[in-house]
């Protein structure tokens, strides 16, 4: 899962799927890491303000990427994947409404530690411009 690093509710969206994914099916790494860009990169996604989910060679970006995680989260969380049956352009239209205030709704800040586990299912701990640390600062 690449996530934007440098916005508070994406952090504490990654957040929310770490509290609730003890089997550590997700790993997460920020679009502006060096990860990050070179995946954006690999997958075609690259210059996408944008959650964006891989699994295999599939890729998955805006409100599809949302449901893509909620399919796999436990009960009742993944009953939201129920969602899908709504076109992507109208879903995605709540999603670029949602991005475009985001970061007025949840600012930077200071969040909790991750845990020695937690911090293992992060693809890349070179984070470019403070991007893991939403997730990590103290």
């Amino acid at each position: 899962m690449l996530f934007d690093g440098a916005c508070g509710m994406c952090s504490r969206g990654v957040r929310f799927v770490l509290d609730r994914d003890p089997a550590g099916v997700f790993h997460f790494a920020a679009l502006q890491s060096r990860l990050g860009r070179d995946l954006q990169r690999a997958y075609g996604v690259a210059d996408i303000d944008s959650m964006v989910v891989i699994e295999g060679d599939r890729t998955w970006v805006r409100s599809s990427a949302v449901l893509r995680v909620a399919r796999r989260l436990p009960w009742p969380w993944c009953w939201a994947y129920a969602f899908v049956v709504l076109p992507p352009p109208v879903r995605d239209l709540l999603y670029r409404r949602i991005a475009a205030t985001r970061r007025r709704w949840a600012p930077p800040g200071t969040c909790r530690l991750l845990t020695t586990e937690e911090r293992g299912r992060f693809l890349d701990d070179g984070a470019a411009d403070g991007a893991e640390s939403q997730l990590s600062a103290n």
